[in-house]
């Protein structure tokens, strides 16, 4: 789904909102069908195969683990919230959904603008109010499965938080538990854009994509 959101957004760059979420809808529905397999949560294959999708409701971390491209693409703060909460609003509209999606981009654009982990870690605080006062060590021994981004987006800027370089913060996301492949997508999207990715781990992790993928990426 994040190469889905970052290929609608490709396509739509310009446009009106009302095209932009009709992009994300077919890029989505399209890959989503063209990998089935990929452990999507139920309603989400109900929207997949729907002939007329809407959004339902959630505020599960799907929304903030595909979000991704926005914190690049867009070229101000406010640009990239309005497209976050676009990517969010056409599956996960709840306000919590929304907001996961919203915070997780904003990071992402400061990280890569040059703003530093405690400028980012008082905006987040500031403007989407997530409690980032614990630790890892202290999130980590009661951390459990919670697929919320309430319970997840706040755990993983955390994670990238305390990480000290990319690899780093991968080891820190995952080593908290609970739904720790969304948890660590989020941080490592963070990390990408603070530190950047040791050229090993991406010569890797391309080997270990399908073609149509890399051709998005290359594209992007």
């Amino acid at each position: 789904m994040t190469i889905a959101v970052a290929e609608a957004l490709l396509d739509a760059a310009g446009k009106t909102d009302a095209e932009i979420r009709a992009a994300l809808v077919s890029s989505m529905r399209r890959w989503g069908r063209r990998y089935p397999n990929a452990g999507y949560g139920g309603y989400f294959y109900e929207w997949l195969r729907d002939k007329n999708p809407k959004p339902y409701g959630s505020y599960g971390n799907g929304s903030a683990m595909r979000v991704s491209s926005v914190g690049w693409l867009c070229e101000t703060l406010e640009e990239t919230r309005r497209v976050a909460r676009l990517t969010a609003e056409v599956t996960h509209n709840h306000p919590e959904g929304i907001k996961g999606a919203e915070a997780t981009a904003s990071v992402i654009f400061l990280a890569r603008t040059g703003h530093g982990k405690e400028e980012i870690r008082d905006y987040i605080t500031r403007e989407f109010s997530y409690d980032l006062s614990r630790s890892c060590d202290e999130i980590r021994p009661t951390y459990h499965h919670v697929e919320s981004c309430q319970k997840t987006v706040p755990e993983a800027i955390t994670a990238f938080m305390e990480g000290a370089d990319f690899e780093d913060v991968i080891r820190t996301a995952v080593s908290l538990g609970g739904d720790c492949d969304t948890l660590t997508c989020i941080a490592g999207g963070m990390a990408e854009a603070f530190y950047g990715i040791p050229e090993k781990m991406v010569r890797e992790c391309r080997k270990r994509l399908p073609k149509d993928m890399r051709a998005v990426i290359d594209r992007f």
